[in-house]
């Protein structure tokens, strides 16, 4: 029985759980799980780029929306740094579609691939240092955390440019600038980093949805298991020390660094 176009009962709980194993993993390192459902979608099906970028980003959203909802509660999301954040974001996205078309060489996708290879590392390293551990572990409320908001806002328009230029989703790369250039706490930084994923990704789904690149069955299917995912992400989050989310994310980076390097 098919719930939607080429979607069999057994296939869209195949996909909602998938969605939620996914979302939870995504939503503790604050990428949204977009790193993982585009390669995923690579694998599973055949459906051209536009499609699968499309898709994915619509997931990313509901994770996004979820996984900030249950911030919000928890009072993790530093929301006057947040909202300027996320409107840097958008002209640097509209400035990196137009000059992707310069950059599709294989050679720029290793190069950032390397790049995200060393920042992983960097992150290890400094992960492992003593003083880490009173740096990361303390429990801090987002009031407190001071911005450069000039840097902040730089950092967010180069991250939208180069998620739009590569086609890499933005959490995966503000949360470590926000530890690693703006002194966010770990657990600050990706409850942060989801709340400006919702909002810059609302402008990517609107876009491609307005291309018909959205294959909404799908969409749905994985949705509502991310959805559910980033709740217990969160709620995972609270249990979890901020020196084990920094190793997380390094994993995530170095995931995307051999997906650009050897699928160049």
């Amino acid at each position: 029985m098919e719930i939607f176009s080429g979607i069999t009962l057994l296939s869209a709980l195949l996909y909602v759980v998938i969605g939620f194993a996914v979302a939870v993993f995504g939503t503790l390192i604050g990428a949204g799980g977009g790193i993982i459902f585009v390669p995923l979608f690579l694998w599973m099906f055949d459906w051209p780029p536009t499609a699968i970028a499309g898709t994915s980003l619509a997931i990313v959203l509901l994770n996004a929306i979820s996984a900030s909802l249950a911030f919000k509660k928890q009072k993790k999301i530093k929301f006057d740094a947040a909202i300027p954040f996320a409107a840097a974001t958008i002209p640097g996205s509209i400035l990196g579609a137009m000059w992707s078309n310069w950059f599709t060489g294989s050679s720029f996708r290793t190069a950032f691939g390397l790049l995200l290879l060393f920042i992983s590392l960097v992150i290890i390293w400094k992960n492992t240092r003593k003083s880490a551990a009173a740096k990361y572990d303390v429990d801090v409320d987002p009031k407190d955390v001071k911005v450069n908001m000039p840097l902040g806002l730089c950092i967010s328009f180069g991250i939208g440019f180069i998620s739009s230029t590569f086609g890499i989703g933005g959490g995966v790369i503000q949360v470590p600038a926000m530890i690693g250039f703006l002194g966010f706490p770990p657990h600050i930084a990706t409850a942060t980093s989801q709340f400006v994923l919702a909002i810059s990704s609302l402008i990517g789904v609107a876009s491609h949805q307005w291309e018909q690149h959205i294959l909404w069955g799908y969409a749905i299917c994985f949705g509502i298991g991310a959805i559910f995912g980033a709740q217990e992400g969160a709620k995972i989050s609270k249990k979890v020390k901020g020196r084990s989310i920094l190793f997380l994310l390094a994993g995530a980076l170095m995931l995307v660094a051999l997906r650009l390097i050897f699928l160049s």
